[in-house]
């Protein structure tokens, strides 16, 4: 028999995160550990998808329900979604560890962007200085904040690679005007532009610049309404409920000729860790979550050289 303990916690970051929609100055998420009944146990986190409302005592309470006894069908039965994503990497994790096979051995370190909030001048060319060990940098924007946010980076870090993210903060026309000058200010890719519902206007659009689905994006069931209108998709394993579907959906992306970026809900290296599989596969990998935060788990991931090394299988896997 399999047991669930859940754990609600909040981790506070470092600095003031601020993205299109709103700013944060912590990250509350569930702890999963799942034990069976020879001693084995494994772990994960999730902080679910907080602008569709999840919440760590929703999650919890999705995981309380199924009972005393988790299984590989009650997992697979949730909904898409944090509480999902805790219960199938704690899985993972649990199955590395009493089949005795580390799952992240041999993996190669995963090149992963450092990411710039929103703020003021000053504030995003503070945050951007401390991006020098990062080859590759994530800008978070909005409707007013775009071009002049990619200027203040690019003062701090003129040769870095760059890709912005709009947090569906805009609408088509401004999309069109700014698109040439941010792909002659090197902007490699631009991340959700539209809200999501809107996704059908990018289909009669010539980009310079790949454009990447993420709130537009979920699992496996939203891949086909993204054809045609999104060069790439972000796979996070919040959204897509956890590391089995999330490599489904790389999978499936990758036949239909599109990207990945593997992203992340600003977690600890206790998320980074599966997700470190994802990125594997990952044009372009976001796994900057744990470099975001005051502090970090006991045993944590390491980074050098904007490259994420393997993680642990003391931490995950």
């Amino acid at each position: 028999m399999i047991r669930a303990e859940v754990t609600r916690e909040t981790w506070p970051l470092a600095r003031p995160f601020e993205v299109a929609r709103e700013v944060q100055t912590e990250v509350p998420m569930i702890r999963v550990r799942l034990r069976d009944d020879a001693g084995h146990a494994g772990q994960a986190e999730a902080v679910g998808i907080d602008y569709d409302g999840e919440t760590p005592a929703g999650m919890a309470a999705q995981i309380t329900a199924l009972g005393g006894e988790i299984t590989r069908a009650a997992i697979d039965a949730l909904p898409a979604g944090g509480a999902r994503n805790a219960l199938d990497c704690a899985w993972w994790d649990l199955l590395a560890k009493r089949d005795g096979g580390p799952l992240c051995d041999g993996l190669a370190p995963v090149e992963t962007c450092y990411t710039v909030g929103l703020g003021t001048r000053k504030a995003m060319q503070e945050a951007a200085a401390l991006s020098r060990e990062h080859a590759l940098v994530k800008i978070k924007v909005d409707r007013t904040r775009h071009l002049d946010a990619v200027y203040w980076v690019r003062q701090v870090r003129p040769a870095a690679r760059i890709v912005i993210d709009a947090n569906e903060g805009w609408d088509l026309p401004l999309l069109e005007r700014i698109l040439p000058e941010l792909a002659a200010l090197g902007v490699e890719m631009v991340e959700q532009p539209l809200p999501r519902g809107e996704d059908a206007a990018l289909a009669g659009i010539s980009s310079p610049i790949p454009l990447c689905a993420d709130e537009s994006c979920t699992d496996r069931a939203s891949l086909t309404a993204l054809l045609g209108r999104y060069q790439a998709i972000n796979i996070k394993l919040d959204k897509t409920g956890g590391l089995t579907e999330a490599l489904a959906l790389a999978e499936a992306a990758r036949a239909a000729g599109l990207d990945l970026m593997a992203g992340n809900m600003c977690g600890t290296s206790l998320g980074m860790a599966p997700a470190f599989v994802v990125a594997q596969q990952a044009r372009w990998a976001d796994l900057d979550g744990p470099l975001l935060f005051s502090r970090d788990r006991e045993v944590r991931m390491q980074f050098e050289g904007g490259f994420a090394l393997p993680p642990p299988p003391e931490l995950w896997g």
